[in-house]
Parts: C-alpha cells; structure tokens; sequence
C-alpha cells in the first residue's frame, strides 16, 4: 500500500515536472524544488493574466502560447534571481 502511494506520488511529480518550464541549471529538481517552482509558475501565469500580455491571437494557438510563456517565464525567473543576489 505505502509502495503504491509512494509510486503515485512520484508520477505526480514527474509529470509536473513536464509542465513546469525549466532552465538548464535545474537539472533533476527535487520534489520540493518541484513544488516551490511550480507555485513560482502560477504566480507568474497570474501575473501574466492580470497585465493581459498574452493576446487573443497566440492564446487561440496553445503550442505557440506555450512556448512564449514557457520563454517569459525563464527570463522572469533568471530576472528574480538576478535582481535577488544584487540586493544582497
């Protein structure tokens, strides 16, 4: 039983890690890396839904809107990092 739950989870891990975009620094994230990451994504998507940057167009075609959220959310995240170590 624990096995199986165990097994579940890890599915559910792996495939969130499909859908989260990633740099090539991540690697293989751990669980809470995955986690903490994925929760950085949807606040970021939010943000893009508030400001409407992603218009009707691109968001008719998924693939397309994909990929261009996928690139946005890297360069906000590389960004974040940047500007978090030059306030340190």
């Amino acid at each position: 039983r624990e096995r199986q739950r165990t097994q579940s989870l890890n599915e559910a891990f792996a495939a969130l890690r499909k859908i989260i975009p990633t740099l090539p620094s991540d690697k293989l994230l751990s669980n809470i890396q995955t986690l903490k990451l994925a929760a950085r994504y949807i606040d970021f998507l939010y943000q893009v839904l508030q400001s409407d940057e992603l218009d009707s167009k691109m968001a008719s075609c998924s693939y397309v809107a994909h990929e261009r959220l996928s690139y946005a959310f890297s360069v906000w995240r590389m960004e974040g990092a940047w500007s978090m170590s030059a306030s340190h």
